[in-house]
């Protein structure tokens, strides 16, 4: 059974997804309050974690933030707020997804599903053997290690999700090359891309921001206009 902790201040909301969850094999732990949810996600090391936006104490954004500079797991924003500036901000923030609390229930099941069995996919692969193929890459003040999965910029330890380290590392591992959307979807997700997906480009722009690189004029992930991506060999040597 997958446990997951929703934080949510509607009792009526709370009670009626977790109810619905907990009968496809989902324990819900509801928490209310903003400010009292990373010591309850601390002590429960839940699988998932479902936020809302609005919340007392500490609202869902400034949670998602804080949450993943230290809890690797996937993180999803369920809401009222049908914003493209809020969808936008929360995948900035390091959430993995962001579902309105007016989708159907079974799509809310489908796509928690998803996250869910992407991550029971990560941790079974202690470590794949692709990575264990590879030792730690290294370009200039940059190294990236696969078995223990840590970034270091500078000889300074860079945070990253799970999803954000696996688009480094497929980047990485094709350095020099151009990757375009559909093929970082395709080996990330095992989705193609449909032309409006814009996940991958969040995804590169929150990468270039922990990577130091320029967001004005990236010189370290390249944007090859109408291509894709090029992560750059030679651009980590300050």
């Amino acid at each position: 059974m997958n446990k997951i902790v929703f934080v949510e201040d509607d009792p009526e909301v709370g009670a009626l997804i977790a109810a619905y969850l907990g009968k496809h094999d989902m324990d819900v732990i509801v928490e209310p309050r903003g400010d009292r949810a990373e010591e309850v996600i601390a002590r429960e090391n839940p699988d998932l974690v479902l936020l809302d936006i609005m919340l007392p104490g500490k609202d869902g954004m400034t949670l998602c933030r804080d949450l993943r500079q230290q809890w690797t797991g996937p993180i999803v924003l369920l809401t009222s707020l049908d914003s493209d500036m809020n969808h936008i901000l929360s995948l900035e923030m390091g959430a993995n997804d962001y579902i309105l609390k007016t989708t159907p229930p079974a799509v809310l099941l489908a796509r928690l599903r998803l996250h869910l069995r992407q991550r029971a996919e990560v941790s079974q692969q202690e470590p794949t053997a692709a990575l264990k193929q590879h030792k730690a890459l290294r370009f200039g003040s940059l190294a990236i290690d696969p078995v223990d999965r840590q970034v270091t910029l500078s000889g300074e330890q860079v945070i990253l999700s799970t999803a954000d380290f696996d688009l480094l590392w497929e980047l990485a591992t094709h350095a020099g090359q151009i990757m375009d959307r559909d093929a970082l979807l395709k080996n990330l997700r095992g989705v193609t891309y449909d032309g409006m997906d814009r996940s991958v480009d969040v995804a590169i722009s929150r990468l270039r921001k922990k990577l130091l690189d320029n967001a004005t004029e990236p010189y370290r992930i390249k944007t090859v206009r109408n291509k894709g991506y090029l992560f750059a060999p030679h651009a980590w040597d300050n």
